[in-house]
């Protein structure tokens, strides 16, 4: 960055350093803006925009200089915390070995539509368990006014959405630190400590199951809540079902719920976008076939408002 330095002010040219800048916005004032966000959301970080004199903007410069230099060893830190046996083994896009989890569980969630209305139950039960940032959700239920096949009337159809936790899951190859991972019992899960927030995962995600979490800076999604199922308890969304429309369990326990209704169902089971071939393990009984692509249609129903009352619209781009 080149100062230049008068009497009494400095001012800069812009800055880049990994996804945020320090930018000129008048001569004398500088601001510290999150690239990661579009234009029109960009957040001042840690600075209010005002004038600065030689000294303040030295300091403000040498911030600019530690928080480049924690992003750098970030990334290096999370790097090395890969094994190289596993490096090894994982090829472009090859699926790394899975790590952490039972092997003797491979868990599943099979969601009865027939049971569901749309009461948005599990997203708001979801987004206080797990303290998603506002606007960010890591289930929803889609709600579309179709027209039915047999009366040829208008009626609404609930899609619920999540991770898919699937066997062959693009997010999982794509991660330059494997922060993303696939436990032995199938339920795909994010390092926090180690995501370094590139979004590549994000991108992957054929089912806009994943998000990049504002607080955090780190990718966000669906756990299946892995920390209430070693507790012993079921995922909030399941739990807070009110029509009982959610299942989840063990596929390899021939006695549990889940594996007894696949078995009874397996003909009429659907999961979305199989051609993608990501081997989902989210089942859906009583899906509108004209659902299992990505509907060319928009959700209806919530209005999502900003802190100052402006509407944001049904669903976000991650969604």
């Amino acid at each position: 960055m080149k100062d230049t330095v008068g009497a009494d002010w400095v001012w800069s040219s812009s800055l880049t350093f990994a996804s945020y800048a320090v930018e000129a916005i008048q001569p004398c004032v500088l601001r510290v803006v999150d690239l990661g966000q579009p234009l029109a959301a960009r957040n001042i970080y840690g600075l209010r925009t005002r004038k600065f004199r030689a000294e303040e903007s030295r300091e403000l410069m040498e911030l600019a200089r530690r928080f480049f230099l924690q992003q750098v060893a970030r990334v290096t830190a999370g790097a090395a915390l890969v094994p190289l046996s596993t490096v090894a083994n994982a090829g472009i896009n090859d699926q790394p070995p899975r790590r952490g989890g039972d092997p003797k569980k491979r868990y599943a969630m099979l969601i009865d539509l027939r049971r569901c209305i749309g009461c948005q139950a599990c997203t708001v039960s979801c987004h206080i368990e797990n303290q998603a940032p506002l606007g960010k959700f890591r289930t929803i239920v889609s709600q579309y006014e179709v027209e039915s096949l047999e009366s040829g009337n208008a009626v609404q159809f609930m899609l619920p959405r999540l991770c898919n936790h699937c066997d062959n899951p693009p997010c999982v190859p794509v991660c330059p630190v494997q922060a993303t991972y696939q436990q032995e019992d199938g339920i795909v899960l994010v390092d926090s400590d180690r995501c370094v927030g590139c979004a590549y995962c994000v991108q992957a995600c054929p089912y806009d199951a994943r998000f990049i979490n504002d607080r955090t800076q780190t990718a966000d999604k669906c756990t299946f809540c892995a920390h209430r199922l070693e507790a012993g308890l079921l995922p909030a969304c399941v739990e807070s079902c009110v029509g009982g429309a959610r299942i989840i369990g063990d596929l390899n326990d021939p006695g549990s719920q889940i594996s007894k209704m696949v078995e009874e169902y397996r003909g009429e089971l659907m999961v979305l976008q199989p051609e993608k071939n990501t081997v989902p393990h989210v089942f859906y009984l009583g899906m509108d076939e004209r659902f299992i692509d990505r509907p060319s249609a928009a959700p209806e129903l919530w209005e999502i408002r900003d802190g100052e009352g402006q509407e944001l619209g049904y669903e976000y781009a991650e969604h």
